[in-house]
Formats: structure tokens, C-alpha cells, sequence
């Protein structure tokens, strides 16, 4: 890959796509392509093929997604299905018809079973039930995934599939209506500290085991898959290593320095018991984390402080 090749970047703005963005421009990729969603609907099929024709991008990086917690996922099960397809079947199909040579799809580990062996391997896919709380983004994903392949064992083009672990990490989503449990978790214990250390309540029973990779961690495994061919159409990214849900609050907590109580909604549902990716795929060919949990929660609580006007107006 050439350090001049057009590359668009869909999803610029977002947490993964923006690390993919800083990455690249410091690895000295100087034709980086990135469209805000206000001048480009990515869910208008006509409007991004007429974009993918004029622009004409040599790679594509998919990094935009309708994304959200339990919560999300729980009250718009059809935004979550329909605008997660729209988008990735826009950029593939446009992709595909514009001749883009290399297109890198970015999924999620929620597409495995619920109740699939533990850790996660690539071949699990579609081998049983899906996890009923996110199930909408899980089906729009796996639909992504097959798309890839079936171009790549029908046209012979190198589209390929990243699926990443729970991501965070710097511009992350801190907004308690819609972001995951290690933003939301933050942001609850840094407000708790600031109200004189008071109770922090977390959904569930913290007993579910979860892996969490940092963002430029992603962005490295994507730059990875750019510079490189891999030989098959679906890889896990992750580090291999998981933690229950109550010992990440805790050392969340002890970074934000939240010296209050934790209470545990047992009403409220768990999610998937465990989800820790078998990323052997991955080392074999080169790639490796290298950040570690505890550094990046430290991080990513840097950046939150930093930017922490940004999040008052989105109340609790």
C-alpha cells in the first residue's frame, strides 16, 4: 500500500475511526478521505454510491455504525437492524461496483452465540442463538461479514472483516443513554466523586467476564490488515485476556479515585455471560496489543477530564 493511496474512512469522527485517522497520518499516509455525516447520509444508497464513483478511493475503511449498550440496543431494535445494514450495505455494494480494490469491514464480537465455547473462534459464527439484547446490531453485522466474504469467494477482491472486542479509549461515548459499560462506568464514578463520593449503582451482577481492547490497539490491527493481505475473510482483534464486570468497576473506580459504595442492580440484565476472543488468527499472521487495561482506562480518564465540558450538558 502506497503512502499516497486514497483511503476513505468512513466513521472519521467516531472512536475507532478517528484512531484510524491519527494512526495512519502518523505511519505517513498522506491521502486520508473523510466526509462528515451531514454532507454524506451513508444510509442513502444513491448519495454514497455517486460518492464512492467521484472520489474514487482505492481502499475503504468501514468504521461507521449505529452503536450503543444494552440500553440502546433495548429501545431501538429496528434503528439498530436497518441503519447498521443501510450503511454497510451502501459502502460495500458501491465498493464493489466502483472497483475499490480493498475494503475493511469492522463488525463486533456480539455476532458469536450467546452460549458459544469459550474463547470466541472465527468458525462459531451463525452456529447458535444470538444474545436477545443486541441481537438487531449483532444480525446487521453478521449480514456485513457475509457480504465480504461472498464478494471475496465470487469477484476475488480483498475485502476483509475485523471483528473487535469491546472497544473504549479516547472520544469515546460518555453518554449514559447510549454508551457502553467502561465509558459509562466512568463517567458514573468521576460524577459520583465530584457528589461527595456517593453511592455508584451498575446494572446487573457483576459476574459476567469481559474483554476490553483500546482503541488504538483497533486502529493498529486495521493498519495491519491494510499493509497486508490476509488470507482469510474474518479476523478477531482483542487481547485474549478477560475480567469480570465488578473487578473492571472497581478499577475504574480506583482511578477515577471514587472512594464511595458500589450497589448492584440485579434486576437489571447481564448480557452474554462471557465473551473472550480466541485471537490466535491474529498473532500467527504478526499483529498484538500493546496496551495494556489499566494503562488505557488511565487514558482514556485523562482525556475525559480534559474534555469533560463536552459531557455537561448530557445530564445524568
Amino acid at each position: 500500500m502506497n503512502k499516497d493511496s486514497k483511503i476513505y474512512i468512513a466513521g472519521h469522527k467516531g472512536m475507532v475511526g478517528s484512531a484510524i485517522w491519527r494512526t495512519l497520518t502518523a505511519k505517513g499516509y498522506t491521502n486520508l478521505l473523510g466526509v462528515s455525516s451531514a454532507a454524506l447520509d451513508l444510509r442513502n444508497q444513491q448519495a454514497v454510491t455517486d460518492f464512492i464513483a467521484t472520489e474514487k478511493p482505492e481502499v475503504i475503511i468501514d468504521a461507521a455504525a449505529k452503536v450503543g449498550g444494552i440500553l440502546a440496543n433495548n429501545n431501538y431494535p429496528y434503528q439498530f437492524i436497518m441503519e447498521n445494514m443501510q450503511i454497510q450495505n451502501n459502502l460495500i455494494d458501491s465498493a464493489l461496483q466502483c472497483g475499490v480494490k480493498k475494503f475493511i469491514f469492522l463488525g463486533s464480537s456480539c455476532i458469536y452465540p450467546k452460549l458459544a465455547p469459550q474463547p470466541l473462534k472465527e468458525e462459531y459464527l451463525l452456529t447458535g442463538t444470538l444474545e436477545p439484547t443486541n441481537e438487531w446490531y449483532a444480525i446487521a453485522k453478521i449480514t456485513g461479514v457475509k457480504a465480504c466474504e461472498a464478494i471475496r469467494k465470487q469477484f476475488g477482491k480483498d475485502y476483509v472483516s475485523l471483528m473487535p472486542t469491546n472497544l473504549y479509549g479516547t472520544h469515546d461515548n460518555f453518554d449514559l443513554n447510549t454508551s457502553h459499560v467502561l465509558p459509562a462506568m466512568m463517567r458514573k464514578f468521576h460524577e459520583a466523586k465530584e457528589n461527595n463520593n456517593a453511592p455508584v449503582t451498575l446494572w446487573g451482577s457483576g459476574t459476567p467476564m469481559r474483554e476490553f481492547l483500546f482503541v488504538d490497539d483497533m486502529a493498529e490491527a486495521v493498519v495491519f490488515a491494510l499493509e497486508n493481505k490476509l488470507p482469510d475473510y474474518l479476523y478477531n482483534v482483542g487481547t485474549g485476556e478477560d475480567l469480570t464486570i465488578k473487578h473492571l468497576a472497581e478499577t475504574i473506580q480506583e482511578i477515577t479515585g471514587h472512594q464511595g459504595a458500589i450497589i448492584w442492580d440485579a434486576s437489571k440484565p447481564d448480557g452474554t455471560p462471557r465473551k473472550l476472543m480466541d485471537i490466535s488468527k491474529m498473532h500467527a499472521l504478526g499483529w498484538k496489543h500493546q496496551v495494556q487495561l489499566e494503562e488505557g482506562i488511565q487514558k482514556t480518564y485523562q482525556w475525559f477530564l480534559e474534555n469533560i465540558d463536552r459531557f455537561k450538558e448530557v445530564k445524568m
